[in-house]
């Protein structure tokens, strides 16, 4: 498991992250403003780090680059921000960050950009952004998440939800993509409508067993309870049918 640094200046989102994370095994220290960030990376020598962007003192991107500069960016960074826009996400990128989450943050999204993350660390001593650097769309976290990769939804490369992806999930689950998903909702909006008919499918599909929907979307069950309350999925409706 990994040490990872969760950089934010709101106690609750650095509470969240911090719980999660520590579920997944992980040893987390957390810094709420860039002062508190440098001296922890020098001090633990994080395997991972979680950067907010907007942050009252040195926000994330300029901490980002004086990593990168000084030769200090020896570890995966993952950019968070709740006000991101596409160039600053490409901003990100282009100085190393190794993905870009916008917030709220998904559970299944955060857990995949950390995963990936740490199995492609960044060369250690490899610490200069890419000259002319640019997100490639399709690639990063994003491409890999089960969700947004299957539907076409992706990162920052990829800032429209896919027609064709989303009525491919709401074909093989019985449903009208229009009226499941409204295409013309914001990316956000569509994204958990996507994600909901997703675990629908999979419940329908396995006949209610939490376990085995578990193993085939590849979450922890207690971290798919919370999935699923978290996207309003109706749980007692599958147990008053007996799917439960």
């Amino acid at each position: 498991m990994a040490t990872i640094l969760v950089v934010d200046d709101e106690l609750g989102i650095r509470g969240l992250l911090s719980e999660i994370l520590s579920d997944e095994g992980h040893t987390v220290e957390l810094a709420e403003d860039a002062a508190d960030a440098r001296a922890a990376r020098q001090r633990l020598r994080p395997d991972l780090v979680l950067l907010d962007i907007w942050m009252p003192d040195v926000d994330g991107i300029t901490l980002l680059k004086e990593w990168a500069s000084a030769g200090q960016l020896t570890m995966p960074v993952i950019m968070m921000s709740g006000h991101g826009t596409i160039d600053t996400a490409v901003e990100a990128i282009k100085f190393g960050a190794a993905a870009f989450l916008e917030k709220p943050i998904t559970l299944q999204k955060l857990l995949r950009a950390v995963e990936q993350a740490l199995i492609k660390p960044l060369p250690r001593g490899d610490a200069q952004p890419p000259h002319g650097g640019h997100a490639t769309p399709g690639s990063g976290a994003a491409a890999d998440d089960p969700f947004t990769a299957s539907a076409g939804l992706g990162g920052p490369g990829q800032p429209q939800a896919s027609a064709a992806g989303l009525a491919a999930v709401a074909a093989s689950a019985g449903l009208p993509s229009e009226q499941r998903f409204g295409l013309d909702r914001p990316l956000r909006e569509a994204r958990d409508a996507f994600e909901k008919a997703y675990f629908e499918f999979h419940l329908a599909k396995e006949n209610g067993s939490m376990t085995r929907v578990a193993e085939k979307t590849g979450l922890e069950r207690t971290h798919l309870y919370r999935k699923l309350k978290q996207l309003g999925v109706d749980l007692s409706r599958h147990k008053r049918s007996g799917l439960a």
